[in-house]
């Protein structure tokens, strides 16, 4: 029996959160994570794929931490040396957040070995073909979510 489009809807994304769940117990269980956390890591690798020192919501974008959490969390990374706050020059009474040269350090070394679990884990089980396929699902989904997102976001910073 055929299902409706919002059965396989839910099923897919019942399975997207089941994979994701496996996988992060499994990567949570390998010997890397001695330096940082994973959540962390997640917080210095968002911070390494920009250019240059970002806004704390815009960090916030790229990790699944609520603002508290990650405020108190990059609070605690800047006191290990990790990442510094400057000035942001459009905004006096705002921070910029960027990576230090030892938070950069620390997140291309988990990252090189987490990189490591990630293929092994992915490749073992999916075709080249479905690597793509996954990938172009994936940045399909996230773009999709982004308008809500930022319309989100900008009326909660209205608010502040």
């Amino acid at each position: 029996m055929p299902r409706s489009r919002s059965r396989l809807a839910n099923d897919a994304w019942e399975s997207l959160l089941t994979a994701h769940a496996s996988l992060m117990k499994r990567f949570a269980a390998e010997p890397i994570w001695d330096q940082l956390s994973m959540r962390e890591y997640d917080v210095l690798y968002t911070l390494s794929k920009h250019d240059g020192p970002i806004r704390l919501f815009e960090l916030g974008r790229g990790v699944l931490l609520s603002q508290p959490a990650l405020s108190r969390l990059v609070e605690r990374l800047a006191e290990r040396g990790l990442v510094e706050r400057t000035p942001d020059p459009e905004d006096g009474r705002g921070l910029r957040l960027g990576l230090t040269a030892a938070g950069r350090e620390a997140q291309r070394s988990v990252g090189g070995r987490h990189a490591v679990d990630v293929a092994r884990a992915v490749a073992d089980v999916l075709t080249d073909e479905e690597m793509r396929q996954l990938e172009s699902i994936g940045r399909k989904l996230a773009g999709a979510a982004t308008p809500a997102q930022q319309t989100h976001r900008t009326r909660k910073e209205a608010v502040l």
